[in-house]
């Protein structure tokens, strides 16, 4: 039986994976940050299935007791301080856990079970100012935010670590990926949550920021689906894994209101733009400049032909499906 430990376990791709492990017959092993309220987040409905740890990024010698504890074949590193805006306010957290945590951890590994395969949680956000469309593997980074630049580390920290002490390290530079277990601050879930809210006469209108960005988005069960795949290769190597399509906030915003029975015509341009409910009439979607970020990141767009090709790897729940699960669970929590 392989033994695998998960940082990051509660979240939303720590829950997926825990979940695939487990259907793979893996012995998993979560490591969990000690707060005054235990909360299994995510994975509650499975935590009797796993072990969990307690343990902390920026606590190098927990990461080395936990690796001791766990003995892993494969380590998956998914904690990160995991919000873009939060980057702008908390600078340096965000440094100390999305670069620097992942130092400790590749480092405990190193001293303490170097023959462990190694999976870390990259991001399109180190594309940032795109520097070519679409972004794959060899595309230049220009990443646009704290936590863009931290995660940029880690990235390149965990090739160094493969190139300098032979191990099996590998990144998965996933884009956006969502799905029904999202975190209320980011900006699909708080889309869905807020148009199942209206749609069911509990909340009156959503305002949100930039309509004209664009993101690759994919549901969050087909990518955990992906890190699996890239650990069990002959050879460590780093993958973009995609949909190869991009969507607006924009046509994210007219498909969830769709999905709740709510046709949205737009108006106006940039913060002036609103979004009129055909039916009643009222206005349904204002631009709040607060939630503009300092730096914009426009387009992002992957190519995932090396992961299709490489590893087998291919989505299975399509952009429409994506949003149309989030707001029925949405409007079912509701319920």
């Amino acid at each position: 039986m392989k033994r695998a430990l998960v940082t990051g376990i509660t979240g939303q791709d720590g829950s997926y994976l825990a979940e695939l492990l487990l259907e793979k017959e893996y012995e998993v092993y979560g490591l969990m940050r000690r707060k005054s309220a235990l909360d299994y987040g995510n994975v509650t409905h499975i935590k009797d299935y796993i072990r969990f740890i307690d343990g902390d990024l920026t606590d190098p010698a927990s990461l080395v007791m936990a690796i001791k504890k766990s003995k892993p074949d494969e380590v998956y590193n998914l904690a990160a301080q995991s919000f873009v805006g939060t980057s702008w306010t908390q600078p340096l957290l965000t440094s100390q856990v999305n670069a620097l945590g992942v130092a400790n951890l590749l480092e405990a590994i190193r001293q303490a079970q170097p023959d462990a395969r190694f999976y870390q949680a990259s991001t399109s956000e180190m594309f940032g100012r795109v520097q070519e469309v679409p972004q794959s593997e060899t595309t230049p980074f220009y990443p646009r935010s704290p936590y863009g630049v931290a995660k940029l580390y880690g990235h390149w920290l965990t090739k160094n670590y493969r190139e300098s002490y032979d191990m099996f390290a590998c990144s998965g530079i996933l884009f956006n990926h969502e799905s029904e277990r999202r975190g209320h601050e980011f900006v699909t879930r708080k889309i869905t949550a807020a148009v199942a809210a209206i749609a069911m006469g509990k909340q009156e209108m959503l305002e949100l920021g930039n309509m004209d960005a664009q993101r690759d988005w994919g549901h969050a069960e087909d990518y955990v689906r992906a890190m699996w795949l890239m650990l069990q290769q002959e050879t460590p190597d780093d993958y973009v894994i995609a949909s190869g399509e991009t969507h607006s906030v924009r046509d994210f915003v007219s498909m969830a209101f769709s999905t709740a029975g709510i046709t949205l015509h737009f108006e106006g341009e940039g913060v002036n733009e609103i979004g009129i409910d055909a039916d009643s009439g009222k206005i349904r979607l204002k631009i709040n400049p607060q939630f503009f970020r300092p730096a914009e990141v426009e387009l992002l767009l992957g190519c995932p032909k090396k992961a299709e090709q490489s590893l087998g790897w291919k989505r299975i729940i399509d952009f429409d499906t994506l949003v149309e699960r989030m707001v029925q669970k949405d409007m079912q929590n509701i319920k």
